[in-house]
């Protein structure tokens, strides 16, 4: 099999020359590897100048476990973490899988579980995020599209319904959190941070919401995209991008991945 080009730190395309962030070379590397094929070269340095990116706005430390579930020409290939442990895939085939704008849900049985448990995140020090490229179809019943659900204590997710719009809860009791109305079925980045016991905030439609809930005792559970990971609440939501980790500056993060998928969708036919 070709090496795909591994070990390559730089390379000149529309006569500019880039040097690759080591980090985002071992990505590189890693997707073509599984692809079993190359990346196209505008796709690679989109990849860098977002790991580039987030290194200078001072965001990439706080980005423990991520997938860009987009750009890659397989399901295998989108499923290599940028950052931390691949995600377990439950139920997801190539068909859901398109290379600009990312995995889609079927709303009853496919999600992916990563290997974080809610735990695993510190109590006042956390994030949450994806990138949905496609609305999701929901109804009265709460829909997850990462985080986690059931049972006693504090839950961390950003998800929608049809009553209340798009939810956020981050470490904070069933009744507790906050809802914007109307957003549940928009598109584009969505996050969710906790700085302190009682400074969180959500990002959607590039705004921000501050809350002040107090955050509770947490639930053990692992930390679901597409659904909790109990597992119920699926989405049908289409998203190609995820992270959690610690505390981050939402809109920074929200710009450098948005500028991404900008630049992937102006690539790809």
């Amino acid at each position: 099999m070709p090496q795909l080009g591994l070990g390559i730190g730089s390379q000149i395309s529309g006569g500019k020359l880039t040097i690759y962030d080591t980090d985002a070379l071992t990505y590189i590397n890693a997707v073509q590897a599984a692809d079993g094929q190359s990346l196209e070269n505008g796709i690679k340095i989109a990849i860098n100048d977002f790991v580039v990116g987030c290194k200078s706005d001072g965001i990439w430390t706080s980005i423990v476990n991520s997938c860009i579930m987009a750009g890659a020409n397989t399901l295998s290939g989108a499923l290599i973490p940028l950052v931390g442990t691949a995600p377990g895939n439950v139920g997801f085939t190539s068909s859901d899988y398109n290379r600009k704008t990312g995995l889609i849900g079927n709303g009853t049985s496919k999600y992916l579980a990563t290997a974080y448990n809610n735990t695993v995140l510190p109590t006042d020090n956390d994030h949450l995020s994806c990138y949905v490229t496609q609305a999701p179809t929901i109804g009265a019943a709460t829909k997850i599209f990462i985080g986690t659900a059931t049972g006693s204590g504090g839950r961390l997710y950003i998800a929608c319904n049809t009553t209340s719009g798009l939810n956020f809860k981050n470490r904070t009791s069933l009744t507790a959190g906050i809802t914007i109305a109307n957003e549940g079925i928009t598109t584009g980045f969505k996050g969710n941070t906790r700085s302190g016991p009682t400074s969180t905030i959500f990002r959607t439609s590039q705004a921000n919401t501050s809350d002040a809930t107090a955050s509770t005792t947490l639930i053990s559970q692992t930390i679901g995209i597409f659904a909790a990971t109990t597992p119920v609440q699926y989405t049908d939501a289409r998203m190609s991008f995820y992270s959690l980790g610690t505390n981050i500056d939402l809109a920074l993060l929200d710009s450098r991945i948005t500028t991404f998928m900008n630049t992937l969708n102006s690539i790809l036919p």
